[in-house]
């Protein structure tokens, strides 16, 4: 085995996900009836003692639009309120009716008033559905169903701020695009959509993001949800176009635990579940040459995403979900 090799062509374990099963959804006709009827989904989900603690949390802390700190439904934009945020001198241009007479008054310069404004931020969760998200260890949740876990509980988050969220799943194109709305019924359509999937197949994280950038309208908290099993140079690109583009971007980097701990001994075969690709090992005389590409591979992401002002948040499989998110949003919240 090549030192330098690295995680990133998808080998998995031989145990294989499951078959993909589909299901067709009238979304527009039944979406009301597809939240009730898929409550069986949301509890397996949408586990109500992590909704006690996160519904408690503000997501976003502080949002970034525009080079403005904005607070829970604060936005960049001026228009009319009952309370100004802060005061800048004035400057020629600017209406006379929003300078402060008082503070003229007070320092005999002239102050406008910047107003707050109300409004809503767009969130969009984004599920890669490749063949190496549905891989477990220990036949408990997969990958993919992590990420479904993470995505439930930050869907109810934004709905309960009433914030509109949507959800786009994508292998090598995307698959399904609900666009973000506010009402609980969302909340339902998403959950039905996401039990009805399995991931299966390849992907193209880069080209889908490329395309997910061009749906978006206005400024944007995209999540995204995915093992990252591919060469990383194209995916961090489009980062930053969604970057460059004023979203802001939190990435979700999902591994199953065998693929953080590498607890493999003895000759293993692996086998690459987006193209069958299989080859033999030495499960302990690769173990440090594995660990340390993870790593590297790891740190590149943490690296550039620094730079690019993206979110970057390592998630392990064998931590639960709700301890992990709950971690990062505390984080998060600190931050700002």
């Amino acid at each position: 085995m090549h030192p330098q090799w690295r995680p990133t062509v998808g080998y998995s374990y031989i145990a294989n996900c499951p078959k993909r099963l589909r299901q067709s959804h009238d979304l527009d006709r039944h979406e009301f009836s597809a939240y009730n009827h898929c409550m069986n989904t949301a509890e397996k989900y949408l586990r109500p003692e992590v909704i006690r603690q996160v519904s408690r949390l503000d997501l976003r802390a502080k949002f970034i639009v525009q080079g403005f700190l904005t607070g829970l439904h604060n936005s960049p934009f001026h228009g009319f309120s009952v309370e100004f945020s802060e005061h800048r001198k004035y400057v020629a241009g600017d209406d006379l009716k929003d300078l402060d007479w008082n503070v003229y008054a007070k320092t005999g310069r002239y102050y406008v008033k910047k107003y707050s404004a109300e409004t809503n931020m767009n969130g969009m969760l984004l599920m890669d559905l490749s063949s190496s998200m549905g891989y477990t260890y220990r036949q408990q949740l997969t990958k993919f169903e992590y990420g479904i876990c993470l995505a439930a509980a930050l869907a109810y988050m934004m709905i309960h701020q009433q914030d509109p969220v949507g959800l786009v799943t994508f292998d090598t194109k995307l698959r399904t695009v609900l666009p973000p709305k506010s009402k609980r019924s969302q909340l339902g359509t998403m959950l039905s959509v996401l039990a009805g999937l399995q991931p299966t197949g390849q992907t193209d994280i880069a080209g889908c993001l490329h395309s997910v950038a061009g749906l978006l309208r206005g400024k944007s908290l995209v999540m995204l949800f995915s093992d990252l099993l591919t060469e990383p140079d194209a995916v961090i690109k489009s980062l930053y176009r969604l970057r460059h583009a004023g979203h802001e971007v939190i990435l979700f980097h999902i591994l199953d635990e065998a693929e953080v701990h590498f607890p493999f001994t003895g000759r293993i075969e692996f086998e690459d579940p987006e193209n069958s690709d299989k080859i033999q090992v030495d499960g302990a005389g690769i173990r440090a040459d594995y660990l340390a590409g993870l790593e590297e591979f790891q740190a590149q992401y943490q690296r550039e995403c620094g730079l690019a002002g993206v979110d970057y948040v390592p998630m392990d499989t064998s931590i639960g979900f709700d301890k992990a998110l709950l971690e990062y949003l505390i984080t998060r919240t600190r931050r700002f």
